[in-house]
């Protein structure tokens, strides 16, 4: 069979990055971002995101082959910020948001649970729900662009040609199609 094993979907190989950035010569103030071991599940909040800033003019991502656990994030923004600042306040942007939305879940849950209601879901724990951790995938984001301001990220240097990308305009945040490059 041509599907990969389910652990090579999440679990870094060696030597593997988690985040590559590419910086676009061809159209200013935009840059491709990678992401390994990631879907349409990160990526689509991400560009969600994205398209609330204000500075954000392009936001869009495609998943290059369904059986490749990888996103591409296209962002363009204005001379006011970076691409990749831009996929930084998104990221922890996303992370309060996800952890208000876990605290909420877990309130709803505690207080169905102490009126004796059933939930359905009875021994389920919410991932980090203990330390107020991020929302797994996006803290590995957060991170991994955080090396690439330090100067320690890599760049990928591939042309993308002509590609599809799901996406929005600031103008329709949450409009999707495609726009091809």
């Amino acid at each position: 069979m041509n599907a990969p094993n389910r652990f090579e979907l999440y679990v870094l190989g060696e030597g593997e990055q988690k985040l590559t950035v590419e910086e676009d010569t061809k159209i200013p103030n935009a840059a491709t971002i990678t992401i390994n071991k990631e879907d349409h599940t990160l990526a689509n909040m991400l560009r969600s995101q994205l398209l609330q800033l204000p500075y954000v003019l392009f936001a869009g991502y495609k998943v290059p082959h369904p059986l490749e656990p990888r996103v591409q994030i296209k962002v363009q923004t204005d001379n006011s910020s970076t691409p990749i600042q831009a996929v930084q306040e998104a990221s922890n942007d996303l992370i309060v948001t996800l952890s208000k939305l876990r605290d909420a879940m877990e309130k709803e849950f505690d207080t169905a649970r102490a009126m004796g209601t059933s939930t359905g879901l009875e021994g389920f724990n919410l991932p980090g729900s203990t330390a107020g951790g991020a929302a797994p995938g996006t803290q590995g984001v957060a991170m991994g662009l955080q090396a690439g301001m330090t100067g320690q990220g890599t760049l990928e240097q591939e042309g993308l040609g002509s590609q599809n990308y799901t996406q929005g305009t600031a103008d329709e945040p949450s409009g999707f199609g495609e726009f091809v490059m």
